[in-house]
């Protein structure tokens, strides 16, 4: 055993094999090192170990029992994670597997998202990395959001496994032969008429699921939360009358995604399938396409050529978008209730807008300055019409 400390943290690196010929001497030195540091921080590294028997599993409880808390055990192997997560000490400590590492070089970008990129690996197989420190947490996430929307009958990509690419994480999925739907728009071999009939089929079958209230994030919570960071932007007026908006909208249980503009949909052999499940929650079709608008009207408004440098699209297909999924997803008595659906969805944009510009780099710079005042604008003019965010029987 390795052993270093540096600035509060003990690194224990464990070698070779721990079984019963060695385990109560490891044991004895791992208590010597942690006599009268047990305020530490505790890291195991498992890098090296090769084999670990119940003997070496006993040592690491009675560890955790001296310390009275999880501590870190990482670079796990698969073969002694498994181990670990069939005896339950997954549950019991916080152990972190070891991750293969893939090369990006002359790998194909299939996609590019606000938190990533996507690659194609093989013909059958994709990776997301992920920008950020917390992408670990991110894909985690993602992961558990998944295997709910998918045990519920949701067609979802679920990784299958985290690995190392270049300076980040990546989360990799098998989905063969697959393209976004963004993709086929860009190509043209198929009519953006079908697309977007199968993509409102996609969104209508997405809500069209229920899960009950608290078993996902809830899109009314998220926006009280987006008030705290747009908050200084605003009249003390203007964030009463959001705050009075959302108060009267009801709470609803229907699943939304919250990010599904086409690059986040594939087209895994012939099947309509989602991608980034980290932003799904409860709520109703309002908050979905505040997202929908965002993308593909709302930040072209203050930066022409947006559509095009995010979506690969020119403005004019990135409107049709819009125009004919909106019309497609909603049934509509009238004008009357046309329009005021939209400026629904067109204030909830607005917020959204405002959140993800002031709490990103985006806020820097003209384009950056010219957002903010525009949307406050949107807002400032929006409520004066809006009173919540529910909806009648528009949504089909």
């Amino acid at each position: 055993m390795h052993v270093t400390k540096d600035d509060g943290i003990i690194s224990m690196e464990l070698t070779g094999r721990i079984d019963s010929g060695n385990a109560s001497a490891l044991e004895k030195e791992m208590m010597d090192l942690l006599a009268g540091h047990e305020a530490a921080e505790l890291v195991v590294d498992a890098d090296k170990l090769e084999y670990i028997s119940s003997a070496g599993l006993r040592v690491l409880m009675k560890l955790r029992h001296h310390l009275g808390r999880p501590y870190n055990v990482i670079n796990v192997s698969r073969e002694i994670y498994d181990i670990f997560e069939i005896t339950g000490f997954t549950e019991l400590l916080d152990v972190r597997r070891a991750y293969r590492e893939v090369k990006l070089d002359g790998l194909e970008q299939i996609g590019k998202g606000f938190f990533g990129k996507v690659y194609r690996i093989d013909p059958e197989t994709i990776i997301k990395v992920y920008d950020g420190k917390d992408s670990i947490s991110m894909i985690e996430n993602e992961k558990k959001m998944a295997k709910k929307a998918f045990l519920s009958g949701i067609p979802t990509a679920i990784s299958y496994d985290i690995v190392k690419a270049g300076d980040g994480f990546g989360s990799v999925f098998e989905l063969l032969n697959a393209h976004t739907f963004n993709d086929l728009v860009i190509n043209g071999e198929i009519p953006l008429d079908v697309i977007v009939d199968k993509y409102v089929e996609l969104l209508k079958l997405v809500h069209g699921t229920r899960m009950e209230i608290g078993e996902l994030p809830s899109f009314k919570d998220r926006y009280y939360d987006y008030l705290g960071v747009i908050s200084d932007h605003l009249t003390k007026e203007q964030l009463d009358g959001i705050k009075n908006v959302l108060s009267d909208t009801k709470d609803d249980n229907m699943v939304i995604h919250g990010d599904v503009q086409m690059k986040n949909v594939m087209m895994a052999d012939g099947e309509p399938m989602l991608i980034d499940m980290d932003t799904l929650g409860l709520g109703n079709p309002v908050y979905e396409f505040a997202g929908l608008y965002a993308t593909y009207v709302g930040f072209e408004e203050d930066e022409p050529g947006n559509s095009m440098a995010f979506l690969g699209i020119p403005h004019e297909a990135a409107t049709e978008i819009w125009d004919k999924t909106f019309e497609r997803y909603f049934s509509f008595e009238d004008d009357v209730q046309r329009n005021e659906t939209l400026d629904k969805i067109r204030l909830a944009a607005a917020i959204r807008l405002l959140y993800i510009v002031i709490s990103s780099d985006l806020k820097n710079g003209e384009v950056g300055e010219k957002r903010i005042a525009r949307n406050v604008r949107y807002v400032d003019e929006l409520l004066r019409t809006v009173d919540s965010f529910n909806l009648g029987t528009v949504h089909k």
